[in-house]
């Protein structure tokens, strides 16, 4: 390619067709290849599959936050909903003695319902998705400590414990979960009738209800979807820990929004792909287990995650810029 062609492709929409679909893959080589050069252990199966059993409870909330960032909002309850989860199952299985999977499904079923709450209150009364979801979060997180007494609780079920340690085929269960909902997402995004509203809601509102399509309906979904993947991602995370805490899930909604704009989610609305979001959790994943490798402090982990998350924004801006 001669320099005037480069200069061309860079200036023309090729480049932004190209980053936009092929961006965060050639991202995600570049960077393996680099800490795998440093670190050559990075590269181990061990360590692979290490790094996917860690990235199940972010990839299973980004899933839902992908689908309110798709329609123009964003939750900020999925933290405290793995924490409501957590002190549930504590109750349930520890104080009360259920059954594991009765108390699984009502844990879920809490955070499911709260998701609902989130949206009814943005899709009935227009309300700010920023302003509810930062409401019921401190809701949220409230009454997991009252529940709790702000007191951990060890859950040292073998059965319970399996839900995270477990493994089939030699491949971890929380790999397998991840796999399952990543194909599900897909097919529910890309597939239905459901996830064509989703990105039409997302993509021109009032086009979309001059379509026809049940905005109230749609944006309820998402939330609802978003809080019960909230609810069984806490249940792999309290299975993980084994106890039942009130203060888990801390600032983990700024980890599945950075896997969701890392994977080409807009923050525009209308723009995201199951796949992408996946692949943004791997990142997310490969950077932190990286800079663990390289004994790099969890101060600069952190200030690295709001840089990506600053980047990966300005990029859609820029990618996206001739469409909005």
């Amino acid at each position: 390619m001669s320099e005037s062609t480069k200069k061309k492709f860079y200036q023309t929409d090729g480049f932004r067709m190209f980053m936009g679909k092929y961006g965060i893959g050639v991202i995600l080589i570049f960077m393996i290849l680099v800490i795998g050069v440093m670190k050559p252990r990075f590269l181990y199966p061990s360590n692979i599959l290490n790094v996917l059993t860690q990235i199940s409870v972010n990839c299973l909330i980004a899933y839902g936050m992908c689908l309110c960032i798709t329609t123009g909002g964003i939750d900020l309850s999925v933290g405290p909903q793995l924490a409501l989860v957590s002190v549930l199952l504590g109750q349930f299985i520890v104080v009360r003695g259920m059954n594991i999977g009765l108390s699984v499904v009502l844990a879920v079923l809490a955070a499911t319902v709260f998701g609902f709450v989130n949206g009814f209150l943005v899709a009935k009364f227009d309300m700010a998705a920023f302003v509810v979801t930062l409401a019921t979060q401190l809701v949220i997180r409230s009454i997991a400590q009252i529940i709790s007494d702000g007191q951990g609780m060890s859950m040292a079920s073998p059965a319970f414990k399996n839900i995270y340690s477990g493994t089939l085929a030699g491949i971890p269960y929380p790999i397998i979960y991840m796999v399952v909902a990543s194909i599900i997402m897909y097919i529910v995004m890309h597939w239905t009738k459901f996830g064509r509203y989703v990105f039409a809601v997302g993509g021109n509102v009032n086009a979309a209800i001059a379509s026809g399509v049940n905005v109230f309906w749609t944006k309820t979904l998402c939330y609802t979807i978003s809080g019960l993947l909230a609810g069984i991602a806490g249940v792999i995370f309290t299975s993980k820990t084994g106890s039942a805490q009130s203060n888990i899930g801390v600032a983990y909604e700024t980890d599945a929004v950075a896997a969701c704009v890392l994977g080409g989610t807009s923050f525009a609305g209308g723009i995201a792909t199951a796949p992408g979001v996946l692949l943004g959790a791997v990142i997310i994943g490969c950077i932190y287990n990286g800079m663990n490798f390289l004994n790099i402090g969890s101060y600069y982990q952190y200030m690295t995650k709001g840089i990506i998350i600053i980047l990966a924004v300005l990029l859609d801006m820029v990618i996206n810029k001739k469409n909005r």
